[in-house]
């Protein structure tokens, strides 16, 4: 069986593959360090900038703590046709009221969850990245997609 010869990626096209597969992507994978152990767990996107993505969190979740001691994570997306995005970053808490309340009004689910956007178990972080890469479903060749201007995606 021979390895399949995947399209040709336009370069101008990458960033907006890249970016439909982080937004296609239902449970992305984030992974910290814990010590010397990686740990890797689905969780929910909340806001994204473009490769800029929100992530709230329980302050008692293991994460937590784990993102205290080393704030590099990487994030693993993929989408219904195998197309993956690897973003790697750092990860920041974010503390500016506006967003927290503008994350809060339009996600239910963190309401349901919490109650109110001042209860002291929220804990939002923001993935700032560094890297991002793009693969086209089996092609087993990542493209470096350019960081520049993020793009509003939602």
């Amino acid at each position: 069986m021979s390895k399949p010869i995947p399209e040709p990626i336009k370069p101008d096209q990458l960033e907006d593959l890249a970016l439909a597969v982080v937004k296609a992507d239902r449970s992305p994978q984030l992974a910290t360090i814990d010590g010397n152990q990686p740990r890797v767990r689905p969780i929910s996107t909340v806001k994204l900038e473009g490769f800029t993505v929100y992530v709230p969190n329980f302050r008692r979740y293991g994460k937590t703590a784990e993102i205290a001691a080393n704030p590099r994570v990487e994030m693993a997306f993929l989408d219904d046709d195998y197309n993956q995005v690897r973003i790697t970053g750092v990860a920041e808490v974010v503390d500016d009221r506006a967003i927290l309340q503008e994350i809060w009004d339009s996600n239910p689910l963190l309401r349901n969850y919490l109650g109110s956007v001042d209860n002291p178990e929220l804990i939002l972080y923001r993935i700032v990245p560094n890297r991002v890469l793009y693969m086209k479903g089996w092609a087993t060749e990542y493209h470096e997609v350019p960081l520049g201007v993020p793009k509003r995606s939602s």
